[in-house]
């Protein structure tokens, strides 16, 4: 049995009312939603991210070790008290003839105060302590390029994230843009229908493409949310949190898009490339580490030379062995001197020291040479995604322009009974093709971008 004409028009209110029920459930919580551009989600991500407090608390861990090294340079100064409590012996006494007593020299004194204040200030310790200091402070330093380089790779995390929840967000627009056509299309269909100028398989292809659309627009809508809920993971909010995307990407023609205002492709190129080995955050904190290594091999080297010390001290005792004879009372004293300290024979240990240290070094700088090469590479290679990414939005704008003409006539000579619904229909996704390849062309150029401002070192989002 054939379905009647009439019929047909009751088919699609069960979709419908499905689809607008989706989309109310996506709408609803809009006047909640938060805006949020780039900039400011970078900022949110670099105050939450548990990452970059564990960086800053390797920072404080490292300087304060390069202040520890530091303070073996200066003289220290230690303060000692004690109290004793000695047995009881016969006094120091002599016996003289024709005196009916002994005559007692030193008594005994069962308490023992003492109080000793004492400086040391090392004079020349073979460059060990000069070397140590300085390799903690290198390693100091090192901590924080690590640092700056964990935010340049959250930056890199959040924009990435931004830009793809911009792409679910404006795929999800543009389908909606296709459902409403293809409803003014079958609205259009019916009238032809009712005139003879279309037939029921018209309407039934009409029919079967809104309702894939439909499906589209159910996966589009839980893209956007998981879009969402990734962003809201990586900047540290709640994943329910509801943001508004205020950050539009950039044509690549528009001076504010490119990554660098550079004239010539090759020479730019080149620029970056010496711009990031000397301003990467990672290639500056692999120099710091080849100093700090560097260092530690003159403090190995520098066990083979004798220790000088300059000693002083100050001595409040009672009683102060110093004064002969022993009288229980507090007496003061003080000494300076110099003391000469050298290791004659320690079974090779300096030598073994001096052999991983120099070792280490040369391991840093050979991670130092890839890391280098690797570099330029990077950079090479985000360049080209970029040159790569703006010629595909200029390729993609031409294919809008020829798309929307090519709809625009085809649905002129529809409703006029001089194309057919196939016809109209192969337009109508060349259209929401053209459209959707063009938004994300653009979204792939600013990611093109921001990968290269990562691979040269910038810290800034755009």
């Amino acid at each position: 049995m054939k379905p009647d004409r009439h019929s047909l028009t009751q088919y699609p209110t069960t979709s419908a009312l499905i689809r607008w029920l989706l989309l109310l459930a996506v709408v609803c919580p809009a006047w909640a939603q938060q805006p949020l551009a780039l900039d400011e989600a970078i900022a949110i991500a670099h105050r939450n991210s548990k990452v970059l407090q564990l960086s800053s608390a390797r920072v404080n861990a490292a300087s304060a070790k390069a202040r520890e090294m530091s303070t073996l340079l200066l003289p220290s100064i230690k303060v000692a008290a004690g109290y004793q409590r000695l047995s009881d012996v016969d006094p120091f006494q002599v016996t003289v003839p024709f005196l009916p007593q002994p005559i007692v020299i030193a008594p005994t004194v069962l308490n023992n105060y003492s109080t000793r204040v004492s400086l040391q200030q090392p004079l020349f310790t073979g460059f060990t302590l000069e070397s140590n200091a300085a390799a903690a402070d290198h390693l100091a330093q090192a901590s924080e390029f690590d640092e700056l380089n964990d935010k340049a790779d959250l930056t890199l995390a959040v924009t990435v994230a931004y830009w793809m929840l911009y792409q679910t967000i404006e795929t999800k627009r543009l389908i909606d843009e296709n459902v409403a056509r293809l409803e003014a299309i079958e609205r259009d269909t019916r009238n032809l229908l009712r005139s003879d100028l279309a037939t029921r398989n018209d309407l039934l292809k009409v029919q079967l493409q809104m309702n894939t659309a439909q499906l589209s627009q159910i996966d589009a809508a839980n893209d956007v949310q998981l879009a969402m809920m990734n962003l809201n993971a990586i900047i540290g909010q709640p994943l329910e949190t509801a943001v508004q995307l205020t950050s539009r990407p950039l044509f690549p023609a528009d001076p504010e898009a490119k990554p660098f205002r550079l004239e010539d492709k090759e020479r730019g190129e080149r620029a970056l490339a010496e711009r990031a080995l000397t301003e990467r955050p990672d290639i500056l904190a692999m120099q710091s580490r080849i100093e700090a290594a560097r260092a530690s091999v003159r403090a190995a080297q520098g066990k083979w030379w004798p220790q000088l010390f300059l000693t002083a001290g100050y001595t409040y005792a009672r009683p102060n062995l110093r004064y002969q004879p022993t009288r229980d009372e507090f007496k003061s004293t003080w000494d300076i001197g110099v003391q000469l300290q050298f290791d004659l024979w320690t079974w090779g240990a300096a030598g073994d020291q001096t052999q991983q240290a120099q070792a280490a070094l040369t391991q840093t700088e050979v991670l130092y040479e890839q890391m280098k090469d690797n570099i330029t590479l990077d950079v090479k290679r985000q360049w080209l995604g970029v040159q790569r990414a703006a010629e595909k939005v200029r390729v993609a704008s031409l294919a809008i322009e020829q798309a929307e003409e090519n709809h625009r006539t085809m649905n002129d000579k529809y409703t006029h009974g001089l194309a057919t619904a196939t016809d109209l229909l192969d337009a109508n996704v060349a259209l929401l093709q053209a459209r959707t390849n063009y938004s994300a062309a653009l979204v792939e150029h600013e990611m093109a971008a921001a990968r290269l401002r990562r691979a040269v070192g910038s810290q800034t989002a755009r």
